[in-house]
């Protein structure tokens, strides 16, 4: 059976460029290779792509940009009859076709639906959502109201608009609509990136001011108390597998970004400590919202629980969720039984379904 050619894009112009650096490593590290034939296609920070063909620990490292002797300037080629990428080689620009993409991108400009367009326009399968789906869920603002459109527990959040914002005003709706302490976030961005815990007006502006350093567009949200953070990972296009729900246990008062990837006190428990009917429960919203904002191929949908009251909130769903080494993810996935092999071809080929 002749393998198919599999292009990994990661890096990305996005604050998550390093998450995605380490998970296409590990997906690098896991693809069956007598099925397929793996490509990386790497972009910088600044936005230059490139074919990568050397050391894969350099990836890793955030230092593959530097190995020249191994990287060709590459991109995809919005042209169908090319169905790939275009290379620069010594003898000029040469077609490299390509039969199905892991765009391995977390964040802005790879999973928000800008690469999903490409893609789409381009004519290649890709893994993951489509265009609407990328960029509703990306959108925690717009995700929120589809969501509550369709009747799914959301916690209550404001919106804020960059350079039109009164800060003292915003104060005064958070204590009468919300109440101390809030979140403050950006509305398109993950991993936590640029997210505040607020617990007193006085230290709102400065975290609306971070938060608007990554988005024009924020949102503040009321907390839940007591949470127990908890996720399921969604597998499929019609048919729906779901792990999970598996238990976040962070190592700072909520899951930061520096608690996610860098505080080894942080802990991810397969199997939450709640009760199974609330289990049952939080399996079931998860497939339903994943319906109703046209998710495809994976996502993994983020819950909140009080508690003090049970009562369950969907806090997020993330639509190229981490695939690194501690990724909840792949391991919710992986604990139904399949190998992180099978979760990649699976992967693909629902992509090509």
């Amino acid at each position: 059976m002749k393998k198919q050619t599999v292009a990994l894009l990661f890096g990305g112009v996005s604050s998550e460029y390093e998450v995605s650096c380490l998970s296409v490593s590990s997906v690098w590290r896991n693809i069956d290779r007598e099925k397929y034939d793996p490509v990386l296609l790497g972009i910088t920070k600044t936005g230059e792509w490139y074919l990568y063909s050397g050391d894969i620990e350099k990836v890793r490292a955030h230092e593959w940009d530097k190995d020249f002797e191994h990287l060709e300037k590459a991109y995809i080629c919005p042209d169908r009859t090319v169905h790939g990428a275009m290379v620069k080689t010594e003898n000029g620009w040469e077609e490299l076709y390509i039969d199905v993409v892991f765009p391995v991108l977390h964040g802005r400009n790879g999973e928000d639906g800008t690469m999903q367009g490409l893609l789409e326009i381009a004519g290649i399968p890709y893994v993951g959502c489509k265009v609407l789906a990328s960029a509703a869920c990306m959108d925690k603002d717009v995700c929120h109201a589809l969501l509550s459109a369709a009747g799914i527990a959301q916690v209550k959040w404001l919106t804020y608009f960059k350079g039109s914002t009164d800060f003292e005003a915003a104060a005064k709706a958070v204590e009468q609509e919300l109440g101390w302490p809030v979140f403050v976030k950006p509305a398109n961005a993950g991993s936590s990136v640029g997210i505040s815990k607020v617990k007193s007006a006085d230290m709102l502006k400065k975290a609306m001011e971070l938060a608007f350093e990554h988005d024009v567009k924020i949102i503040i949200e009321e907390a839940v108390l007591d949470p127990i953070e908890v996720e399921c990972a969604v597998l499929g296009n019609n048919e729906l597998l779901v792990g999970g729900p598996g238990e976040i246990v962070p190592a700072d008062e909520f899951y930061s970004y520096d608690a996610k990837y860098f505080n080894d006190a942080s802990e991810t428990l397969l199997k939450a400590r709640i009760p199974e009917e609330m289990a049952e429960e939080i399996r079931e919203t998860a497939k339903r919202a994943y319906k109703v904002l046209g998710c495809a191929g994976l996502t993994r949908v983020d819950f909140l629980v009080n508690g003090k009251t049970g009562k369950i909130v969907l806090n997020e769903p993330n639509t190229l969720p981490g695939f690194t080494n501690i990724s909840m993810y792949s391991k919710l996935i992986m604990n139904t039984g399949m190998t992180y092999a099978e979760l990649i071809d699976k992967l693909l080929a629902l992509a090509c379904e």
